[in-house]
This record gives structure tokens, C-alpha cells and sequence, in this order.
């Protein structure tokens, strides 16, 4: 038909979305935790200032998620200039020094890392569902953790190889721009059904939907302490580069791995009773190194964060998608803004208690209470939509 429009194939989707997420996510939002050592070292980047660069990073990525909410962009054009933005602000942050200007490029790659977020979402989950693999959404959410573990690499060389943090930037910055340039053509015709969509009129979230948005909020903030400081965390403590810059790459390796995971455990466990089960073991990881700080609760923090992030943020966009009644973009959205909310408040709080000795270990346990609290939220309100199909 001459309107029509060519649909990739389920392998190709997947790999798209695998790829995009990788470097939005691996480097638009996560690659300043592997160079924060970095910066520290050679250009005298305190962990207050590191903190306030997370949170701008973080504030872009609410924004950039308010904005699909209300503009409800065409997802594969989300993708393809979120990408090229992602790059050139990464590089840009190798050709400065100045702080203030760190914090505009962070917050703008934050933002546009949540047009990604939002486009991939809602780009590959209707493709892969018309194809009969919407499991492979597993897939596509394992890039997240594969972007974190080659960024962590790249903090590894740096380290071992004594790089400095400008060359690292841009060589992460070189990364990104070669993969929008490689995913340009693949996205050119947006297969995303969003013009029905968009003649809509647009439906209210329920209630419940509304409620696993706020536990989403808390999630945002419980995790991201870990996610920001814990290769600075891990340089205060041990010596050896090879050694503390391992813990990201274990990070990402552990988030990769657990998307494949959560995609089997999908299958007989219902994303609600999945988003408990797995913030359990997160803010176990969280505590650990408040609790003692040495290789040994590094790295189990670094396996029970990465590990169980991805699971629940794959399993609370199921949630939303399911409670929702909405376009996905807007269900996507919603939830993305609201981790985003909650994750402006972790490097925050660390750095409005910068002059405390026990900044981390406050900071963390609070993240703990909040999962905790977060938890018995979402078990209090789970009755019959804790997953379980709706009778009509």
C-alpha cells in the first residue's frame, strides 16, 4: 500500500534498542560515576561538585521526561536526535574546564538520554509485540547495563593507562556519535504507531497507576547512591586502579546479565511481585558498604544494585503499560519522570551533607528507608493488580 511503512524485524528492533539504550544510558547518564575518580584526581573535582553534576544530569533527565509527557514526540525521532545530542555533549565536556559549563552539558545529556529512554521504549515494545517476541524486551534493556560496563571499561583503561578525565570524556563522546550515526538510517522510518495514537484524546492514569508511579520515585532515589558514588566510594578505600575501577564494570556487567534474567522470570512471576522481590535485594546492596566499607561489600553492593535496577526498571514500565489504559509513551513517561524526581534527590543529599564525615553513610541509609517504605507501599496497594490478568 502506498501509505504504508516499512517495519523492521523483531532481531533488527531488538538490536536497535539495545544499541540506543547502550548509549544514552551507558554514557549520556551513567558515564560520569566511572570518571568521577577522574575528575577528582586531575581536575580537582570535590565529591560535593561531583554530586551537584549528578543531579544536573539527573534534572535533565525529569525534564526531558516531562517534555514526552507533554509533547509526545514520534519515538524514532526521539531516538535519532537524542542520540546525536547525547554525543556532542559528551564531547563537549572533554573541551572544558569550566564548572558551571559541566553542569549545563550534564543536565542537557540528561535530557536528552530521556527522549531516548521514552522513544525506545515505545518504538520497540509495540514492533516486538506485532512479531510475537515481546519478550525480547529483555533485550533491549540489557543495552542499559552493556552501555554501564563499556563505560566502566573506559574508567578502567583510564585509571590503569592514567588518562585523563578530558580524554576520556571525549573518547566516550566519539563512542556515542558513532553509534547515532550508525543508528541514523535504521530509524529513518518511524514504524511506531503514534498518529492514532496522538488523534486521541488523551486518558487520565487510574489511581494504582498513579501510586506505582510514587514507589517508582522511591526506587529513583534509593538506588541512585550506589549508581553515582560508588567507584569514588571504592578510590577512597582501596589503593590499586585495577582493582577500584572494577566495580563499575562489575556494576554494568551485573545489570546486562540481569535483564536476560528478569525476561525468563517474566514469564511466571508478575512484575509487581518481581518489583518487590528484587527492591529487597537492592536495598541490601545499598546498606552493605554504609554498613563497612571494603572490596568485599563494594562489590556485593555493585552486584545487588546492578544487578536488580534494570530488573525493576523493566518491571515497573510492565506495571505502568499494564495499569496505565495509556498511549505508551505517556505511561513510559509518567514513570520516567518520576524516577527521575527521586533520583535528583540522591546526589543531592549527599551534597547538602558534604561537610558531614558520614555523608555517604547517611545518605545511604535514607536511600534504604525510602526502598524500604517504597516496598510496603507497593505490597499494601498490590491486591489483585499485582499483576494478575483483570477478569471482565
Amino acid at each position: 500500500m502506498p501509505g504504508e511503512k516499512f517495519e523492521p524485524s523483531a532481531t533488527a528492533a531488538a538490536l536497535i534498542g539495545l544499541l540506543a539504550l547502550a548509549s544514552a544510558m551507558g554514557i549520556g547518564r551513567f558515564s560520569l560515576t566511572p570518571i568521577l575518580p577522574l575528575m577528582q584526581q586531575d581536575a580537582g573535582l570535590t565529591l560535593t561538585a561531583g554530586g551537584w553534576l549528578a543531579t544536573a544530569n539527573y534534572l535533565g533527565y525529569l525534564i526531558g521526561a516531562l517534555f514526552c509527557i507533554a509533547l509526545t514526540p514520534r519515538p524514532a525521532a526521539a531516538i535519532r536526535w537524542g542520540l546525536i545530542c547525547v554525543g556532542l555533549f559528551t564531547l563537549a565536556m572533554g573541551f572544558s574546564n569550566w564548572q558551571p559549563l559541566w553542569l549545563a552539558l550534564r543536565f542537557l545529556a540528561g535530557a536528552a538520554s530521556a527522549f531516548v529512554l521514552v522513544g525506545t521504549s515505545a518504538w520497540t515494545v509495540p514492533i516486538l509485540a506485532r512479531h510475537g517476541r515481546e519478550q525480547w524486551s529483555g533485550h533491549v534493556f540489557s543495552g542499559v547495563g552493556i552501555g554501564i560496563a563499556v563505560a566502566g571499561l573506559f574508567g578502567l583503561a583510564a585509571g590503569i593507562d592514567a588518562w585523563s578525565s578530558r580524554a576520556t570524556w571525549v573518547a566516550l563522546g566519539v563512542v556515542a556519535m558513532a553509534l547515532a550515526a550508525a543508528l541514523w538510517r535504521p530509524l529513518a522510518a518511524d514504524a511506531a504507531p503514534t498518529a492514532q495514537a496522538a488523534s486521541q484524546s488523551r486518558p487520565m492514569l487510574p489511581r494504582p497507576a498513579i501510586i506505582a508511579a510514587v514507589c517508582y520515585a522511591a526506587f529513583g532515589y534509593g538506588y541512585i547512591i550506589p549508581a553515582t558514588f560508588l567507584p569514588a566510594l571504592a578510590r577512597g578505600h582501596i589503593d590499586d586502579p585495577a582493582m577500584f575501577g572494577l566495580i563499575w564494570p562489575v556494576f554494568g556487567a551485573a545489570a546486562a546479565l540481569s535483564t536476560f534474567a528478569s525476561s525468563w522470570l517474566g514469564r511466571t512471576v508478575a512484575p509487581r511481585q518481581l518489583w518487590t522481590r528484587a527492591k529487597w535485594v537492592l536495598a541490601a546492596g545499598v546498606l552493605a558498604p554504609a554498613v563497612s566499607t571494603n572490596v568485599l561489600t563494594l562489590l556485593v553492593s555493585a552486584v545487588c544494585v546492578g544487578g536488580t535496577f534494570m530488573v525493576i526498571t523493566m518491571a515497573g514500565i510492565k506495571e505502568a503499560l499494564r495499569l496505565g489504559g495509556a498511549p505508551a509513551s505517556l505511561a513510559v513517561g509518567v514513570m520516567t519522570a518520576a524516577f527521575g524526581a527521586g533520583q535528583i534527590m540522591g546526589p543531592l543529599t549527599v551534597s547538602l551533607l558534604g561537610r558531614s564525615d558520614h555523608a555517604f553513610v547517611w545518605a545511604s541509609l535514607l536511600a534504604v528507608l525510602g526502598l524500604v517504605a517504597g516496598n510496603c507501599v507497593l505490597l499494601f496497594f498490590g491486591g489483585r493488580s499485582s499483576g494478575e490478568p483483570q477478569k471482565a
